[in-house]
């Protein structure tokens, strides 16, 4: 499976709405943001808190493009909570972080546009 950065990428093949359901999107807020160095691209190691029932998940984000690591304390971002978890350099990332391409294809993150409790899920 391969996913386009690019801003006009052709749209993907038809899918079933179960198989969507099967994909578990929340909204976590992030409570800490790391330099990452090791990573082969720039990128951050973060801490994202999806609440009491899923906690508290790691990950790394090639964003630093666009967003300081002290603006992304406290900031609500969505992620894919049920993927398996995936080795990232020394990182053993939990979840992946969302986002879209902005016209340099950098990473602008996917969030809602007001504050919901950490855990929800997208529907």
């Amino acid at each position: 499976m391969h996913f386009s950065h690019e801003p006009n990428a052709p749209a993907a093949e038809e899918t079933s709405f179960d198989q969507f359901l099967k994909v578990d999107i929340r909204i976590g807020t992030v409570v800490a943001a790391h330099e990452f160095p090791e990573a082969r691209k720039p990128a951050y190691r973060l801490e994202i808190d999806f609440g009491p029932t899923i906690g508290v998940k790691k990950t790394s984000a090639q964003i630093t493009a666009n967003y300081s690591r002290d603006e992304l304390v406290g900031r609500q971002v969505a992620a894919v909570v049920n993927f398996p978890p995936r080795q990232i350099g020394p990182v053993m990332s939990e979840v992946l972080t969302l986002g879209f391409a902005d016209e340099a294809g950098e990473v602008v993150l996917f969030a809602p546009d007001r504050q919901v409790p950490d855990g929800s899920r997208l529907f």
